[in-house]
């Protein structure tokens, strides 16, 4: 059989092609910090198994015309899902991050069997055909120890200690990953997004939650336990409202939806059958009572951000999150908040507000399949040894290689 490290190379060319489109092998070479000779042979063989092939030759800058490889075909995908209070959002997308068929659907997390409907509901999705689908990656708001075990403590969910990953590997034969939605986000922007630009880069989440992720040197940091980027849980106010983990004054508690639907209605801006929403609403309409409170959540926000910069010395600062949705009212709280905590070398560090919905989300969920073959240190365990397997059609290829042993004379 082949080696590991031979198959991983394998995987990892075929995902980089997927996810970067056509690329020469001097490219493919850097990217993956390979040798000239390794990607050479290793791109014949997917080319003589039909798994790459190559295309139009890149224009010349006075040398000889460079070669580009791109994936042959049927084109390979992952499910992502993005699950919430209220809902399940279910996409599939390509080795590219074209995200397709998205489709939402009602979903009860505190019902007697939410992992049955989520399991039934996927199946109804997959419909049978799974022979492109090289896995299933989830993001959950709540913390993951371990994406291939897939163990979730969401308490936002109600969901502790819930084997989410095993029971859907079988009940549905492939290979699941499982982790912080904003960590999947993270994975997606290291893979199609910011990442291509920066390698240190900090992304930050306001919503029913508030969340953050971390990269530095292109990976997404974890944490000892898999929980590092729980800003939402940071103490703001020893005195403030008790937050859904148990503690008092949790950033969260102060600056999320449920918070600042409860301060608006306390101060009569919003009736009890109305909603975060609703808030945005009347702040867009000039309620200077909906805006100073978006905007004190904003200054909130700014400090609690600043501190985490200095932490972890960021190149850029990226805000996701249901509640972009009225950033225009946090932002004159945030803004002054944030430049006034850092210190004169970071306070230029540019803030960049991107879109949030459900495919974004679920675009994330898929990006932890769809970076397995970028990692080098095993984190996915036997979840990433089959995700690459279905990547590479390992084996067909296997079965040549031990072909090619058998028969060779012996010494």
């Amino acid at each position: 059989m082949a080696s590991p490290s031979t198959d991983h190379h394998r995987a990892a060319v075929l995902a980089l092609a997927g996810t970067s489109g056509s690329l020469s092998r001097t490219e493919i070479a850097q990217r993956l910090g390979l040798s000239p000779a390794t990607v050479t042979q290793v791109t014949k063989e997917l080319i003589s198994h039909g798994l790459l092939e190559e295309l139009a030759s890149a224009p010349s800058r006075g040398g000889r015309p460079a070669q580009l490889l791109g994936l042959a075909g049927a084109p390979k995908r992952a499910l992502g899902v993005k699950i919430a209070p209220d809902r399940l959002a279910i996409s599939d997308v390509e080795l590219d991050g074209t995200v397709r068929d998205l489709s939402v659907h009602d979903f009860d997390p505190a019902s007697a069997d939410a992992l049955g409907h989520l399991t039934d509901t996927l199946a109804a999705v997959i419909d049978g055909d799974s022979s492109s689908i090289l896995g299933i990656g989830l993001g959950v708001p709540g913390g993951v120890h371990d994406p291939a075990e897939g163990v979730v403590n969401a308490d936002i969910l109600g969901w502790r200690g819930l084997p989410l990953g095993r029971r859907l590997r079988t009940s549905l034969g492939l290979p699941v990953l499982v982790d912080n939605d904003v960590n999947a986000l993270a994975a997606a922007d290291c893979l199609y997004g910011r990442g291509r630009h920066h390698r240190d880069f900090l992304i930050v989440t306001i919503g029913a939650g508030i969340g953050a992720a971390i990269v530095t040197n292109d990976v997404v940091y974890r944490g000892a336990h898999g929980d590092a980027g729980e800003l939402g849980h940071a103490p703001v106010d020893p005195n403030g409202p008790e937050c859904v983990c148990g503690n008092r004054g949790c950033l969260e508690a102060i600056v999320g939806d449920r918070a600042l639907v409860s301060a608006a209605r306390h101060q009569g801006v919003l009736t009890a059958d109305e909603t975060i929403s609703d808030l945005h609403t009347a702040a867009d309409r000039g309620d200077r009572t909906a805006q100073a409170i978006l905007r004190n959540a904003g200054e909130v926000l700014g400090r609690s951000v600043a501190g985490l910069v200095n932490i972890v010395d960021p190149e850029t600062v990226a805000i996701y999150g249901e509640g972009i949705t009225g950033w225009q009212h946090w932002r004159p709280g945030f803004e002054p908040a944030l430049r006034a905590h850092l210190p004169a070398l970071r306070n230029h560090i540019p803030v960049e507000v991107d879109r949030s919905d459900d495919q974004t989300w679920t675009q994330g969920a898929a990006a932890l399949v769809m970076a397995t073959p970028f990692d080098t240190t095993g984190a996915a365990r036997e979840q990433g040894q089959q995700i690459r397997a279905r990547l590479t059609s390992t084996h067909d290829i296997h079965q040549d290689d031990d072909h090619k042993r058998r028969s060779q004379p012996i010494a």
